[in-house]
C-alpha cells in the first residue's frame, strides 16, 4: 500500500514522502492519526503542487539546519551518571538528557531528532546523531562521567 506522509516519521520517512507500508499499518494507524494520506492519483499531483510551492520555504529551513550544525560544530557534552565500581551507569543515558545539556548550551533540539547507534549504559565516550533535516545530520560527542 502506498501512502503520502503528512508528517515526519522516525524509521518510515520524511513528509511528502511516498513510502509503501503494509495495508494494517496504513488503514489502521497512519491514515486514522492523520499522519499519512492515500498515494492517489490526485493527492499525488496535490502533493507534487505544494512541493514546487514550499520548494524556497524548504531551502531556508534547510540552510537554518545547517546552520545551526555548523554553530554547534564539534561539541562535546558533558553528562554525568550515578554508576557502580565497574562503570555501569544505573539506567541509561537517554535522549532527554543530551536534549536537555543541548539546551544548558543554548541549543533547543527535539530529543525525537536524537539518536544514538547503541545504547548507553557505560561510563565512558559515544557519539549522538542529531537529525536537524531530511538532508542534513549532525554528530555530536557525549561524555560519560560518574557523578
Amino acid at each position: 500500500m502506498e501512502v503520502i506522509l503528512k508528517t515526519d516519521i522516525k524509521g518510515l520517512g520524511y513528509k511528502n514522502d511516498i513510502v509503501n507500508v503494509k495495508p494494517g499499518y496504513g488503514r489502521n494507524y497512519l491514515i486514522p492519526q492523520n499522519f499519512a494520506k492515500l498515494a492517489t492519483a490526485a493527492n499525488i499531483s496535490m502533493r507534487n503542487e505544494e512541493i514546487k510551492q514550499a520548494a524556497h520555504k524548504l531551502e531556508k529551513v534547510k540552510q537554518d539546519a545547517e546552520d545551526l550544525a555548523a554553530k554547534i560544530g564539534e561539541l562535546t557534552l558533558s553528562l554525568t551518571a550515578k554508576a557502580g565500581e565497574s562503570g555501569k551507569i544505573f539506567g541509561a543515558v537517554t535522549p532527554l538528557q543530551v536534549a536537555d545539556a543541548l539546551k544548558e548550551q543554548g541549543f533547543d533540539i527535539d530529543r525525537k531528532r536524537i539518536g544514538f547507534s547503541s545504547e548507553i549504559r557505560m561510563l565512558g565516550e559515544y557519539k549522538a546523531v542529531l537529525d536537524l533535516h531530511k538532508e542534513v545530520q549532525h554528530e555530536i560527542t557525549l561524555e560519560v562521567v560518574s557523578a
